[in-house]
């Protein structure tokens, strides 16, 4: 792939591209397309013959190896195997990832729902649950392909990032390095005093968007971001204050343990997605859809507020 395709990966998945590597799996598409809210891969609602929708993905080339989508199948269907709400991938002549037009793809059932009432104790304490036993799943085995939710996945790679981007003001270039190390190192510490965490196969980025409520109760999507962490990681996203972090603690201690020492690590966690967050869009920027989405990127008072953040994110830590 040459440097402009990685730049710019879709612009060769066109309407009929799609449909037409639904038909290549053996489903009968007719025609109707939804492209749904998805940034780092492309993502779109099919309509099939007879009237059912599948979701098909198709991953972000050079992002994922073929082994480590290969894990994160093979762990969603782990959980589903355990029944849990995870919604897993469909499976095609024994193959979850499938190819077409020089993508990779994976279609799955469509699972519809509601944002969670995250103001709702029993809500989340039922989700608390539904995390224990994925956690329970998850700590069978590790990941070996997928990495790990760490400073230089977080902190390291993002920071390069941004360095290496026209987004950044070239003014803001010498108090941005200095941030970040900063932040850097109250993260390192942060981690050294709370002592090295039980790490297990993660969600990884189980936020509110990525939990669908049903009057079934909730089920959980997404887990393109799946790697080893500690066991909070899959929990402070949720938690809006301390006593929503207790309702969540309270449902997960029913299925399985949680050492309290993690807790600690929040304030870690919180600050280095912060940084990979704006890591993430200096990397994308050539994207089209990422000047569309997040046009205050462009701003040198953005990056001028998100170096006080930085700072501010460090100072708390320390």
């Amino acid at each position: 792939m040459s440097g402009r395709d990685r730049e710019t990966p879709y612009a060769g998945l066109s309407p009929d591209v799609v449909l037409d590597a639904i038909a290549a799996a053996g489903l009968a598409p007719d025609g109707r397309l939804l492209a749904l809210n998805s940034y780092e891969n492309r993502v779109y609602q099919v309509g099939l013959d007879g009237g059912a929708f599948v979701v098909v993905k198709f991953y972000r080339p050079a992002r994922w190896s073929d082994a480590a989508i290969g894990e994160e199948h093979a762990f969603a269907l782990e959980l589903a195997e355990a029944e849990l709400p995870v919604v897993a991938p469909l499976v095609f002549a024994g193959r979850t990832l499938l190819a077409h037009a020089g993508f990779r793809y994976a279609i799955y059932p469509r699972r519809g729902g509601r944002a969670p009432s995250l103001e709702s104790a029993a809500h989340l304490e039922w989700m608390g649950r539904l995390i224990a036993r994925i956690h329970a799943v998850g700590a069978r085995r590790p990941f070996l392909h997928r990495g790990a939710l760490d400073r230089a996945t977080l902190v390291a790679a993002p920071t390069r990032a941004v360095l290496a981007s026209p987004l950044l003001p070239a003014s803001l270039a010498d108090a941005y390095r200095a941030a970040s190390a900063r932040l850097d190192a109250a993260i390192a510490a942060r981690y050294a005093a709370v002592g090295a965490p039980r790490t297990l196969r993660l969600h990884g980025d189980c936020h509110p968007g990525n939990v669908l409520w049903t009057d079934a109760g909730p089920h959980f999507v997404d887990l393109d971001d799946a790697r080893m962490g500690p066991a909070v990681q899959d929990l402070w996203m949720l938690a809006a204050d301390a006593a929503a972090m207790d309702a969540l603690l309270e449902g997960y201690a029913q299925f399985r343990d949680f050492d309290p020492a993690e807790l600690a690590l929040v304030p870690a966690l919180r600050a280095m997605r912060q940084l990979h967050y704006a890591g993430w869009i200096a990397a994308r920027w050539a994207d089209p859809a990422f000047p569309a989405a997040f046009p205050f990127a462009a701003e040198a008072r953005w990056w001028e507020q998100h170096v006080i953040d930085l700072d501010e994110a460090a100072q708390a830590l320390a």
